[in-house]
């Protein structure tokens, strides 16, 4: 079962793109990540065994404090 994880996040630039992509692709069990900006700003985070909470508190740390986690779903 995969999950999908959506995080809200102001993207404010490059780098701060940058750094998330970082953050999020070498989290373990995160095969992909999909930057959305669709009247809100999220990241797409999917794969298995991921902790949700972990890259949240992660992007908090280094890039936002604004990060929030807004969905985890199980997709087949």
């Amino acid at each position: 079962m995969t999950q999908k994880i959506v995080i809200e996040l102001p993207l404010h630039c490059a780098k701060c793109k940058k750094k998330i992509l970082a953050i999020c692709t070498t989290a373990d069990g995160v095969t992909t990540v999909t930057l959305e900006r669709e009247g809100r700003d999220r990241v797409v985070i999917k794969g298995e065994n991921i902790d949700p909470a972990k890259i949240t508190e992660c992007l908090r740390e280094k890039v936002t404090k604004n990060a929030e986690l807004v969905s985890v779903a199980m997709e087949d």
